[in-house]
């Protein structure tokens, strides 16, 4: 989602540079991370991707403990050691551990097995989400769409703008007292900008709220 969310803010960005003015473009946004836990797929790859890190997991606390028992049985035995016996022990001590550091990165670290299965396991479920999303922007006539649940945070949202619900139709999920546009005028903001003094009849302006400005009085009419 997030190179997808990024190619989404350099088009945007490079709209803006080129003069396109946003009134002529036509924008939404979905939360892919709702539309993804609506899909059963997704949720057996979640829970395969659980187990399996679950069972490495133990492998490793099980490889921790014989180390631990290691390190106690020396302890115990040290003073029944010879030098050399000494350097032996200690190193076989250091050798298992560092093979539960190399197997522990093997697994979870930056690229190691469990974030390989979770690109294997999900992969497909994102393509389907991305088609299902570009075949609701075209049909919608969309320039842009942007992913809610990404790194791009939205201070305001409005309802109107949203094709989650277009998307999980296109999939096949959505729900029947959903899927309708959301009125115009309708929104959701995260917080309320504090407004400058000078802007408070604008913003009441805006809401509706305010009233209209007293009417000056006539002046007297000249009696012939």
């Amino acid at each position: 989602m997030k190179k997808l969310l990024s190619a989404l803010a350099a088009t945007l960005v490079l709209l803006c540079a080129t003069g396109t003015t946003a009134s002529a473009q036509k924008f939404g946004y979905v939360d892919s991370e709702f539309i993804m836990g609506k899909m059963p797929a997704y949720s057996q790859a979640q829970t395969e991707i659980n187990t399996l890190s679950g069972n490495w997991q133990k492998e490793i606390e099980a490889q921790k403990k014989d180390l631990d028992k290691l390190y106690r049985t020396y302890q115990a035995e040290e003073v029944l050691l010879t030098e050399p016996m000494k350097k032996k022990r200690q190193d076989e001590i250091l050798k298992k551990e560092q093979d539960i550091k190399t197997y522990q990165n093997r697994i979870f670290g930056y690229e190691g097995q469990l974030f390989k299965k979770r690109q294997e396991l999900t992969k497909p479920v994102q393509d389907q989400v991305f088609e299902a999303i570009e075949k609701v922007a075209k049909k919608k006539q969309l320039a842009i769409v942007f992913d809610k649940s990404g790194d791009l945070t939205m201070l305001y949202t409005n309802p109107v703008h949203d094709y989650t619900e277009f998307v999980l139709e296109e999939l096949g999920l959505a729900s029947e007292d959903r899927n309708q546009t959301p009125q115009k005028g309708s929104v959701k903001t995260v917080a309320t900008p504090q407004t400058p003094a000078g802007d408070e009849a604008d913003v009441d302006a805006e809401k509706g709220a305010a009233k209209p400005a007293a009417r000056p009085a006539r002046p007297a009419g000249r009696k012939n």
